[in-house]
């Protein structure tokens, strides 16, 4: 009998953790989002699906959904393209190279909130250092960056590339040294270019690993925000709204609980979808064996 409860006891506090703050957040949340708390704090009256109905007609939701979705593919895809080049570029494990791994990687380190401040100063119009580097090449400039509409989410997603890039590099940095040098000493014996060993040999072997970055790369874009509250507060005209930003301005300003946890609940539906998809598709014929 120690024996057989011996693993469940190591994995106890685990367990009670993802209860606590997990699970059972989860299921108040699915709870919370058939009352209505507008009407009454003490006893809200239960509504059904009515907080679905009115968030489905709730336009700045639908401007918050693409806004999440366009923010994903600005930041999912370029960041994870640019940390497999960077950990390609820093694969050898020389001095200089550790130092360089070091230098991207410190940007993770970095408060989000304080990140955004640095990037309030980059992004300054006329001042800023950004504008001041592209006065040198077109003349006086004097961008908002962050007070257009169409260059502030932008603006915000470079900064989440800018952050999370050297992170996923350190899992394919990880991925690409288990990938045993055989294979790809093979590939070059029989006359195989570098791109074409890149291309055939070491992305099939490290699509595991992609499959994980992926996914946490989903996440982060859905669930760090502080830049936002930071930089833009969800502005100009909701055009840097995005889901949890939304969700909590319903909790916070507007005190409606209900229809903030429906936000919620659709959100993790979709943050689930997105993970099984990428899941399915990218570990489809992947190799776990090294």
């Amino acid at each position: 009998m120690r024996r057989t409860l011996f693993p469940y006891l190591i994995l106890l506090p685990t367990l009670i953790f993802l209860l606590l703050f997990t699970y059972y957040p989860l299921f108040q949340s699915a709870s919370d989002s058939l009352f209505d708390s507008r009407l009454s704090s003490d006893a809200p009256p239960f509504v059904g699906l009515q907080n679905y109905l009115r968030l489905i007609q709730d336009s700045v939701f639908w401007r918050a959904l693409l806004n999440n979705l366009a923010y994903i593919l600005m930041t999912v895809v370029p960041g994870i393209v640019l940390a497999l080049l960077l950990a390609v570029a820093l694969w050898e494990n020389t001095s200089l190279n550790r130092w360089l791994r070091t230098a991207f990687f410190f940007p993770m380190i970095i408060p989000l909130v304080s990140a955004a401040t640095l990037w309030l100063f980059i992004f300054m119009p006329g001042m800023g250092l950004l504008d001041y580097y592209l006065a040198k090449v077109f003349g006086p400039m004097n961008n908002n960056y962050l007070g257009m509409s169409n260059s502030a989410l932008i603006a915000l997603s470079v900064i989440g590339v800018w952050k999370f890039a050297g992170y996923y590099m350190l899992f394919f940095l990880a991925g690409l040294q288990s990938i045993p040098a055989s294979a790809r000493e093979a590939a070059l014996m029989e006359g195989a270019s570098r791109p074409q060993v890149f291309f055939y040999i070491t992305l099939p072997l490290l699509r595991p690993t992609i499959s994980f970055v992926v996914t946490i790369a989903l996440i982060y874009s859905i669930t760090q925000i502080d830049h936002v509250a930071v930089m833009t507060q969800g502005g100009p005209n909701n055009a840097t709204t995005v889901l949890l930003y939304y969700i909590q301005s319903l909790a916070n300003d507007t005190h409606d609980l209900g229809k903030a946890s429906a936000a919620t609940f659709l959100t993790l539906v979709l943050l689930f979808g997105f993970s099984i998809l990428n899941l399915r598709v990218l570990e489809r014929g992947a190799h776990y064996e090294r």
